[in-house]
């Protein structure tokens, strides 16, 4: 098993199209999501994308590639800190 300082790195982009459709990768975890607000873990920190109607449509847990819709207001990142145990993947993976 790799430990953090060993672990590969993935490469971090956002891509926001008009407002409504957000293409992320280097996602690590997700520690919430409704339709007002999704809170996950990238390389660059915690992220948090608040809006109306959000709506995850593709996840892929291997290449940390996540796309979303809805209207999207805000996008903003927290100081880079331990990630919470046990977020959404690792929910799902048990």
């Amino acid at each position: 098993m790799l430990d953090e300082k060993n672990a590969i790195k993935l490469p971090h982009n956002l891509i926001l199209e008009d407002r409504k459709t957000l293409s992320i990768s280097g996602v690590e975890d997700i520690d919430s999501f409704d339709e007002n607000m999704v809170v996950l873990f990238t390389e660059q920190g915690e992220l948090t994308i608040r809006g109306k109607n959000l709506h995850i449509n593709k996840l892929n847990v291997e290449t940390g590639e996540l796309t979303m819709d809805g209207n999207i207001v805000a996008i903003v990142y927290s100081e880079q800190q331990q990630k919470k145990q046990g977020g959404v993947f690792s929910k799902m993976l048990k």
